[in-house]
């Protein structure tokens, strides 16, 4: 009996022991399954669970359990990425995140590169700790606090049916290459999620504004603003009355520190309107319009070109501990000289408080072909505190006699010295030896005691140019120390997007040109080379048929000769012959020139070498004759009548403007003057003129 029921408790456990299994096996098979859908190459992934597919990404993070950093090859490419120069080491700059769509589907990252500028090599660091991936996210260096802090961002499917914002906020330590999470002390009280928003720092404070919402109804743009204290790990909203005034909602725009606060310029949105198409039964848009298509709503972009300022004041020391600091929005003038046409997808560095701009997109809706856009190279100097906008244009390459010489009489001084030192140790060791010291030339002289240097590892050469890069909108600046760095951005040409992974450095005292620190050809480069050139072999077939029509009425070789003798004068010029024969120069550049030069203007033109301030203090009086005379339509008595209403403070102001705006045209002319005197080995000219007869005679011009 007790045998019976040990056996039937036996059959008990392996019936129980098989249930086990199969129910084990059964939970492993749908991990299985469900692992499959998510990885799944086809519209089906969009389904699954987002929060599924991040946690994945956390679970394989978490296998690091320290931080890493080895070097790597460059980054590929991506977009909606930030660079930020490093504040604790001159060397360094860091890049994280971006995404990649390859046509289909959509990658996103948050791999850490850290680019080292001295050495010229990539490192990747990885940490457990990492953000999770994402782009369009807000990236800004702190100010007293030091590091690097991000925010927000987005995430998507591989076929991007379905968007994840961020709301989370990070540090990020540049020294020790640690991430931490930046939990705020009360629960709840920080940013909502977003992307395309700005970050800068003022003090020991990050400031925060503006972005977008991506809801499955709509895109909303935001104009929020917020402001973390470092110190305290708080956020604090500003709270405004509703008729208190503030930028619009937006994102994509430039926003810079300032010893005040901050500014804002520029930004893209798209806004709510309504368009009448062409076409019977819908109700009339207006009285005497003649249009009675029906009505729709649509979204407008808008690229906004106004300009804002962000004035902060920190708490009194005696308020109490955590105190918010007073925020207050300024709205300023419409800058003076702002890039023309308005583009979107530019973007701007602070630099010794003012702001450098490269690039942009100005997008031209068409009716039929869609929207044909136009992408620039430009670079600019936004002078914040006047609010003016200058073009910076590269300088042309200097021959650098003087400077080889200096080097060649500085090694030729070298060694003499080390030939008059073995001299001297022949002569010590004939005396030693009672020899004569005509006998010194024989004595072989070794010098061991003196150690040798150490060879210096040679620095990587890389080449310069002397064109900026390819046009491109949503480029990432980051300045470190006066030199500004350019990485990637995005370039379309018709239905194509090309996405850049490429590195550029550019002197921003010298402008000598763009060195190209790292380039890739873009994968999909080809299909726009392609289009290209059909369309110039259709350009050269149009143009050989006008060609053939313009034959038949050809002018004689004097009368040509005379229309053009202008422009031959022009090329012909001491500064155009020196010109480098490089293929990066374009040849539309060179065919285009001959346009009126500035030194051909009846105006002042600025010296060589000759400041801003030089140069007015010696036109000031020819300004304000000019403003006079030119405000001016009658004789000698309306023109004294004019300058008595005008104050001489009003005057000279205005005189000031028209120099400074002079002196920045002239300042490509004036550049390559000061090079041709600087190969001829002319400095800086001093001005004789106000030196009455110790100036001698016939120095006057």
């Amino acid at each position: 009996m007790v045998k019976g029921k040990k056996a039937k408790t036996a059959e008990q456990k392996a019936r129980a022991a098989a249930k086990q299994s199969k129910k084990a096996a059964k939970g492993e098979k749908k991990k299985s399954a469900k692992a499959a859908a998510l990885n799944a190459d086809s519209d089906g992934d969009d389904n699954g669970d987002l929060d599924a597919i991040l946690a994945a990404y956390a679970e394989e993070q978490a296998k690091y359990l320290k931080v890493t950093e080895q070097p790597c090859v460059p980054p590929g490419p991506r977009s909606s990425s930030t660079i930020v120069a490093s504040p604790s080491n001159r060397n360094e700059l860091f890049i994280f995140g971006g995404e990649y769509h390859d046509g289909s589907t959509a990658s996103f990252y948050n791999d850490l590169f850290v680019y080292l500028i001295d050495k010229g090599e990539w490192h990747q660091i990885v940490s457990g700790n990492s953000p999770l991936p994402r782009s369009g996210h807000a990236a800004c260096r702190g100010g007293n606090t030091g590091g690097i802090y991000v925010s927000g961002g987005e995430f998507s499917s591989p076929k991007q049916n379905q968007f994840y914002h961020y709301h989370d906020f990070w540090h990020l330590d540049t020294e020790s290459r640690e991430w931490t999470k930046l939990e705020p002390r009360a629960k709840g009280k920080s940013p909502p999620a977003r992307s395309g928003h700005r970050m800068t720092y003022f003090k020991n404070y990050i400031v925060l504004f503006g972005g977008f919402q991506d809801t499955s109804q709509q895109t909303r743009y935001l104009n929020d603003t917020w402001i973390y204290d470092c110190k305290e790990n708080t956020w604090h909203e500003m709270k405004l009355p509703p008729a208190a005034q503030r930028p619009d909602p937006r994102s994509s725009f430039s926003f810079l520190p300032h010893e005040s606060g901050a500014v804002l310029y520029g930004g893209y949105s798209r806004i709510k309107t309504t368009s009448a198409s062409a076409g019977g039964g819908g109700k009339q848009v207006g009285k005497g319009s003649g249009s009675s298509g029906p009505v729709r709503n649509i979204l407008k972009p808008l690229m906004h070109q106004d300009t804002w300022f962000l004035r902060i004041t920190p708490p009194a020391p005696e308020a109490s501990s955590g105190a918010p600091p007073s925020l207050r929005w300024e709205r300023r003038k419409r800058p003076a000289n702002a890039p023309n046409p308005p583009r979107a997808g530019v973007t701007m560095s602070s630099h010794k408080g003012r702001g450098v701009m490269f690039g942009g997109v100005h997008d031209v809706e068409d009716s039929e072909e869609g929207i044909d856009s136009e992408f620039f190279d430009e670079m600019f100097i936004w002078n914040i505190d006047r609010n003016r906008f200058f073009p910076l244009s590269l300088r042309r390459p200097k021959a650098g006699g003087a400077k080889k010489q200096i080097q060649a009489a500085t090694r030729g001084g070298r060694d003499r010295g080390k030939a008059d030192e073995e001299e001297l140790l022949r002569n010590l060791a004939a005396l030693e030896t009672k020899g004569s010291i005509s006998a010194a030339e024989d004595i072989d002289i070794n010098v061991t005691d003196q150690e040798e240097p150490e060879p210096e590892v040679p620095k990587r050469v890389f080449p310069v140019r002397f064109e900026m890069p390819h046009p491109r909108f949503n480029a990432q600046l980051t300045v470190q120390d006066d030199i500004l760095y350019i990485f990637g951005g995005t370039f379309e040409k018709k239905d194509v997007e090309i996405t850049f992974s490429d590195l550029y450095a550019v002197d921003l005292g010298k402008l000598d040109g763009v060195k190209e620190l790292h380039y890739v050809e873009p994968v999909n480069w080809n299909v726009t080379s392609q289009e290209s050139d059909e369309e110039m072999d259709e350009d050269d077939d149009e143009e050989e048929g006008d060609d053939d029509d313009e034959d038949m009425d050809m002018d004689t070789d004097e009368e040509v000769e005379s229309k053009v003798g202008d422009t031959v004068s022009i090329f012909s010029s001491p500064s155009m012959s020196t010109a480098p024969t490089t293929p990066l120069f374009r040849a539309t550049e060179l065919e285009t020139e001959p346009e009126t030069l500035a030194s051909q203007d009846s105006r002042p033109f600025p010296r060589p070498f000759e400041s801003l301030r030089d140069f007015y203090a010696r036109t000031s009086e020819d300004w304000q004759r000019i403003l006079i005379e030119k405000q001016s339509y009658g004789g000698k008595a309306e023109m004294a009548a004019l300058a008595a209403e005008q104050t001489i403070k009003e005057l000279r102001k205005k005189a000031f403007e028209q120099a400074e705006e002079r002196w920045w045209d002239c300042r490509e002319e004036v550049g390559r003057l000061e090079d041709e005197q600087e190969e001829a080995g002319i400095g800086e000219i001093v001005s004789m003129e106000g030196r009455g007869a110790e100036g001698g005679v016939g120095r006057r011009r």
